[in-house]
């Protein structure tokens, strides 16, 4: 509904009024953080007008000098962020400050728990931005204008941060915005000189535009400049204080906490840019998310050109944020134009190169930043032994997993660690897949190399089994999967072969394999069962069960595969199974055998009612009285 002057009442999208409430609850301990959002939203502000202009410069014409301006009146209880740059419409006002336009939201509001400590920490992975303002103020205006429009197409939007908002035209005789707090009672430190000039220096010394503080409760005040207004990044490393790379960091993820590393490099010679890029210490909300918006802010010669320019690392590095500011790129360079420049390539090698060799001095000098780093990014990093095999041997000296060395969920062995614990004449590193770290570690696949002393890999990741196909050797040592095929052992000079075993046994198996032939394509005597009865494997060439399911979860159609059954003939329960005589019952148990042996694997069974009746018969069976004839 609107008036004359075009006043509208409109509602928040419903993320918004529950991010808003849970912020203002959740984040009361960071409160001061809403400076340093405003103050980057005006900067932001200002880059993007600066980028306009290389193709309009009259945009910048009446007013050159791009600024940012904080003025607060101690007495009316107020507090004003002001720039002067690109502005917005009236449409661009009510989409940026009415939606919430960011991936993975729902996912976020989900995971709320009530705990405030909890809450704050996701959302400082989900990012604040304007509606921080609220934290501290009890009602919000924004007065704005877009660059390039007349005076008369201002628009002032208001709110109280409750459920609704106001927007209506507005005559403003400059281009820019102006957010204005009106601060809560218990906020006045807020609009105290002191305290924001502390504040500005902490969170913004960094911004590339002056920064000016404003008493406005004193006629005769000026507006003084606070900050450094000196783009962090063109500064000497030996100058920039750890602080003060944090802080930047902040300004550029918008995030609350601090990264684990980062790296600032300038080039000079064939090509001349710089660098600074950052390990966060925590993963987005939508990091799995392939489609997201991604990348780093690209400049060319300290002119801002655009936000997210994933061209200049691998997908599988989507985490890292930073920026790149080149000499040899041009000003008017397009996400078009990125694709077909040639020296995209060799920045995109090179960057990539400078995160690789940044993880790898952590993992050998902050081995719990590193432990931290796999947590959060690892199972997004393992992609990069399908996409980047140019750099397969970095990632491969990279990758962590859990083992049979250490017996723990925990991913904190290294291939290294794996292969300078090997024993002599070893020239294979086995490892076995599966859906969870329970299944894994209670594998029958294990039971011999645990016999003999022999580690394993212990791999549950969903992206395991299709990472660890491009992983054909490491340091000389071919990968082995444990539970695909004949598995031979390091002293297999004076194990039986496979076909001899069988042999030895031929008229069971024979009886097994008729019974099972519409669900098993073979049946052997097991060489690696130590405990268990029976465990299933892959052909040679069939696809991992992992890897199919995963597979089939992403809509392929894949042609149907039976397992191989192998069977540990000194078992108990095998050798029942040789002794039946009633065929009925020898096709129940043989299903029954075949069936544990799925499920040890995580399997889903394609007939669990079936499964079921088999093993109430079998309980009927023993309660009646009949357990030793018949189990």
């Amino acid at each position: 509904m609107s008036d004359k002057n075009g006043q509208e009442t409109l509602g928040f999208q419903a993320e918004v009024r529950q991010l808003l409430q849970l912020m203002i609850h959740s984040l009361y301990s960071n409160k001061e953080i809403f400076l340093r959002e405003l103050i980057s939203n005006a900067s932001d502000a200002a880059d993007k007008l600066r980028f306009e202009a290389l193709a309009t410069p009259a945009l910048l014409k009446d007013d050159p000098d791009l600024q940012i301006v904080v003025a607060f009146d101690a007495g009316s209880k107020t507090l004003s962020v002001t720039d002067n740059g690109i502005g917005m419409s009236r449409e661009e006002l009510i989409e940026n400050l009415g939606t919430i336009a960011k991936s993975g939201t729902a996912e976020f509001l989900q995971q709320m728990t009530g705990d405030s400590q909890k809450d704050a920490r996701l959302i400082g992975q989900f990012g604040v931005g304007f509606y921080s303002a609220f934290i501290v103020a009890d009602k919000v205006e924004v007065a704005t204008r877009r660059a390039g429009l007349e005076s008369r197409d201002g628009v002032r939007w208001e709110s109280d941060g409750q459920g609704e908002f106001t927007v209506e035209s507005a005559e403003i005789n400059k281009r820019g915005t102006t957010v204005t707090l009106h601060l809560k009672d218990a906020e006045s430190e807020f609009a105290d000189e002191l305290r924001l000039d502390s504040l500005i220096r902490k969170f913004s010394d960094h911004i590339g535009f002056p920064v000016l503080l404003q008493n406005l409760g004193e006629t005769d005040s000026e507006p003084k400049t606070v900050n450094a207004a000196t783009a962090l990044w063109t500064r000497s490393r030996s100058d920039i204080g750890e602080d003060e790379y944090k802080e930047f960091y902040k300004h550029i993820a918008h995030d609350f906490v601090d990264p684990l590393c980062w790296s600032h490099n300038r080039v000079e010679g064939k090509r001349e840019y710089t660098s600074l890029l950052y390990i966060p210490a925590r993963a987005p909300f939508d990091l799995w998310n392939r489609d997201a918006p991604r990348g780093l802010k690209l400049y060319v010669r300290r002119v801002f050109i655009m936000d997210e320019a994933e061209q200049f690392l691998p997908l599988y590095l989507r985490f890292v944020k930073g920026i790149i500011d080149s000499a040899d790129l041009p000003l008017n360079v397009s996400r078009e134009l990125l694709q077909q420049n040639p020296e995209l390539d060799a920045l995109r090698s090179a960057l990539t190169r400078r995160v690789l060799d940044m993880l790898q001095k952590m993992a050998a000098n902050e081995a719990q930043d590193y432990e931290k780093f796999w947590g959060e990014f690892g199972q997004v990093f393992k992609e990069g032994l399908v996409e980047d095999q140019q750099n397969a041997e970095k990632l491969a000296r990279l990758l962590r997993f859990a083992s049979t060395h250490t017996d723990s969920a925990k991913q904190d062995q290294s291939l290294s660690d794996y292969v300078a614990r090997a024993g002599e004449g070893q020239d294979k590193i086995y490892y076995v897949l599966g859906d969870n770290f329970e299944t894994v570690s209670a594998s029958p696949h294990l039971e011999q190399l645990r016999e003999k002393g022999l580690e394993v890999l212990l791999l549950y990741d969903r992206i395991d089994s299709w990472m660890v196909d491009h992983l054909p050797e490491f340091e000389g040592k071919t990968f082995q999967d444990v539970g695909r095929g004949q598995l031979a052992l390091p002293d297999g000079d004076g194990q039986i072969t496979q076909e001899a075993l069988n042999d030895e046994n031929k008229p069971l198996l024979k009886k097994i394999r008729r019974t099972l032939k519409d669900r098993v394509e073979a049946v052997n005597i097991s060489q690696r069962l130590v405990d268990s009865p029976a465990c299933v494997v892959t052909g040679e060439q069939d696809l991992t069960p992992q890897l199919r399911r995963l597979l089939e979860a992403s809509g392929q159609e894949l042609p149907k595969s039976k397992p191989i059954l192998e069977i540990n003939i000194e078992h108990s329960l095998v050798s029942r199974l040789s002794a039946e005589a009633d065929d009925e019952r020898f096709r129940e148990l043989s299903n029954i055998v075949l069936d544990h042996a799925l499920l040890a694997e995580g399997a889903q069974l394609s007939n669990p009612a079936e499964y079921v009746r088999r093993i109430n018969q079998l309980l009927l069976e023993i309660g009646s009285g009949n357990a030793d004839q018949h189990t």
